[in-house]
């Protein structure tokens, strides 16, 4: 089971929703004081710190979306001065402008608690060697389990992504134990392995994985926990929020533990917005309640998930959440990018080089998400030789591919072929089984 904080993951669940009203009236004083957008939407919403007493209270606050963090790019939401930020990142958003996130040295603090956390609950310790392939930079990926693997004294290897055999010679040199990325990624360097004649079974140490960033399903825990040889353990987290870490598998394999003496989480009905019963499918929203820098308030991450609070085997009390069940919005995650479709629809506009009617096929072939855009020829482009279509088509993927940060197939088609809508244009064909 490896060693874990218990004074909060075990914490009795009374104990725990008092130190939950005391950071949340903290927080939401503070946020009031200190963040003119918020205070003037609390003020729409008629509620004041003061209203504020404990959990319960909750619903009395306004929402936050991405929206919000748009409207005060980059900045606007931050609840200390800049002098106190140590560290920024950020994430994709749909029209160009990134979701961007501070971080206190105490911030920085609180991550790598939450991650080491993780990190013990799929069995690391200062004995392990945390294999990172998660990209390092402004996504959190790399950078939060990083710290977290320091945290509890564990050896990291810093590996990043890409760059495959690499990552698996690393792995057989260094005596990798935890393998850190992406699921599709997992099952990517599983089949590298296999073309390399390295069985890691045999020839290396992997013990288990956390893997995350992305959708994935039960099939593929099995696929990926067959293949290497290891316990696959789910992850879940939002830059927004704080990062990776903000819910992670123990041992059972039944649910991630919510971390919720940092965040206390809801779930509502997306069109209601009303607050479901635990067990209700809906819409996951997420308060910050030990955040300096960017301590959101009862943020919709539109994640659909289930939330149960029956006892888990491992001891852990915290309210624990299921694999994400779909999204409220068109948002796709494809190996770990948020891609949103307007995003490529402005691209299109923006060349002007071909009709305005797209459609994204999103598949999984083999381990890994493949993504291709079919866009329409205009009447004149069907005449042009084939050398100018793919002139067109290549043009068209390198800034898609610039704007999105991730690699995809484009393919003119001929005028007419993609279907029409009277209603809400059908953008999105996912070939996935991610339920």
């Amino acid at each position: 089971m490896g060693i874990w904080n218990a004074e909060y993951e075990c914490m009795d669940r009374e104990r725990l929703y008092e130190l939950q009203g005391k950071r949340l009236r903290s927080t939401v004083k503070r946020v009031y004081e200190n963040v003119p957008y918020y205070r003037q939407k609390m003020k729409e919403k008629g509620v004041e710190p003061g209203d504020i007493k404990n959990v319960d209270d909750l619903k009395k606050l306004p929402f936050t979306c991405k929206q919000d963090l748009r409207n005060t790019y980059p900045y606007g939401l931050f609840a200390v001065p800049m002098e106190e930020v140590v560290r920024i990142h950020a994430s994709s958003g749909t029209t160009g402008k990134r979701t961007v996130v501070g971080y206190t040295a105490k911030d920085i603090e609180t991550w790598a608690e939450i991650m080491a956390r993780c990190l013990t609950a799929a069995g690391a310790d200062r004995t392990s060697f945390v294999h990172v392939a998660y990209g390092y930079g402004l996504f959190t990926g790399g950078l939060g389990v990083h710290y977290g693997a320091e945290k509890i004294g564990a050896t990291v290897i810093p590996v990043s992504g890409g760059n495959t055999k690499l990552q698996i010679q690393i792995m057989k040199d260094f005596g990798s134990t935890i393998l850190t990325c992406t699921p599709s990624y997992a099952l990517y360097i599983a089949e590298t392995m296999r073309e390399m004649g390295i069985d890691p079974k045999k020839d290396l140490k992997l013990k288990a994985g956390i893997f995350g960033a992305e959708p994935w399903t039960e099939a593929m825990r099995r696929e990926i926990e067959s293949q290497l040889g290891i316990k696959a353990h789910d992850i879940y987290g939002l830059s927004e929020v704080i990062g990776p870490g903000v819910a992670v598998e123990c041992e059972c394999q039944s649910g991630m533990h919510i971390q919720e003496d940092h965040f206390i989480v809801e779930v509502i009905d997306p069109e209601t917005e009303e607050p479901l019963p635990i067990g209700s499918e809906g819409e996951l929203v997420f308060t910050c309640i030990t955040k300096e820098a960017l301590p959101l308030i009862r943020y919709r991450t539109r994640d659909v998930a289930r939330l149960t609070d029956e006892k888990c085997p491992c001891g852990r009390t915290q309210v624990r959440m299921s694999k994400v069940l779909g999204r409220t919005d068109d948002m796709l995650i494809i190996r770990g990018v948020n891609v949103y479709p307007s995003q490529i629809e402005s691209v299109l506009l923006e060349l002007g080089l071909s009709a305005p009617y797209y459609q994204l096929i999103v598949d999984r072939v083999g381990p890994l998400d493949s993504l291709e855009v079919q866009v329409e020829m205009t009447p004149e482009m069907f005449s042009d030789q084939v050398k100018q279509i793919e002139a067109v088509e290549n043009k068209i993927r390198h800034n898609i591919e610039s704007t999105l940060g991730l690699s995809c197939k484009v393919r003119l088609v001929e005028p007419k072929t993609i279907q029409r809508s009277e209603g809400k244009a059908k953008r999105v064909i996912d070939k996935r089984n991610l339920k």
